[in-house]
């Protein structure tokens, strides 16, 4: 299974790499960082339907930092939302595929980001109101690290904490960096696993490109009762390309073609 997980991740990274270099517009850094996390999501972890994409009883997937949609967007056509070749639209005028998720524009995204905050705090409703229905509905959501600096987060925390939201699983991407360079420089986040556990979390840290560790916590939280859970995935933004690892200034830049074909090669090699 996890040899199918890593095969999967690698497709992904390249598809990544090429959508963002088609459109010559992007966020390369933050979507490799969380390719592990949502394929273990999109392939084992969530009850989901790519041929019923709107099944009542599936469970909910929120990329709170939507700024990284190349990740989603390349995740759902791997697991065969769309076809592939519509990925090269990305960004591109009347594309479905614009440069944050649409939930009324392309089936498998349940709910529209981009304003950071925002979207932990839908993922927040949802899952009080799965609670209200008595639905086995699980909600999970992808924040960046760096989205944390927004207050709007910690509200969203405390109101899911107060619900003891046990069916919401929050995974930060913590890669360090974001636009302007490291968290600590910007606003100093840390440290997040103290705050969370303060917020009255269960906290897990783990490996955010090991899928053991990945499926760990996952089996964690689903075993754990009144308390939500909040998975701090320890990243490397550009996971995957060499020039781009641990690179703030390819948080929103795309690739020439010169290194668009380096970090294609360099992703076949891996021999996945």
């Amino acid at each position: 299974m996890m040899k199918s997980l890593q095969l999967h991740a690698n497709n992904i990274r390249k598809s990544i790499i090429d959508m963002i270099y088609s459109s010559k517009s992007g966020h390369p850094g933050g979507s490799l960082s969380a390719v592990e996390i949502l394929t273990y999501l999109y392939f084992k972890e969530m009850n989901i339907d790519p041929q019923n994409d709107k099944k009542q009883d599936r469970d909910r997937f929120v990329l709170s930092k939507g700024h990284a949609a190349p990740v989603l967007y390349a995740t759902l056509a791997e697991r065969g939302y769309f076809e592939k070749d519509k990925l090269n639209s990305l960004r591109k005028l009347y594309s479905p595929l614009q440069g944050h998720p649409d939930s009324k524009k392309l089936p498998g995204v349940d709910v529209s980001t981009g304003s950071l905050g925002q979207g932990i705090s839908n993922a927040v409703g949802i899952a009080l109101g799965a609670k209200i229905d008595n639905s086995d509905v699980r909600v999970y959501s992808v924040l960046g690290d760096g989205e944390l600096q927004e207050g709007l987060v910690w509200e969203a925390f405390m109101a899911a904490a107060h619900y003891k939201l046990d069916n919401l699983v929050a995974i930060i991407d913590n890669n360090g960096l974001q636009i302007d360079g490291k968290n600590e420089d910007v606003m100093n986040i840390y440290s997040l696993k103290d705050k969370l556990k303060a917020f009255n979390f269960n906290v897990l840290e783990v490996d955010g490109h090991s899928f053991e560790e990945i499926e760990k916590a996952f089996d964690n939280a689903r075993n754990t009762k009144g308390l939500p859970t909040v998975i701090i995935a320890k990243t490397i933004k550009g996971k995957g390309v060499s020039f781009m690892e641990n690179e703030a200034g390819w948080h929103g830049n795309a690739p020439s073609l010169e290194q668009r074909n380096i970090a294609i090669e360099e992703l076949q090699s891996k021999g996945v």
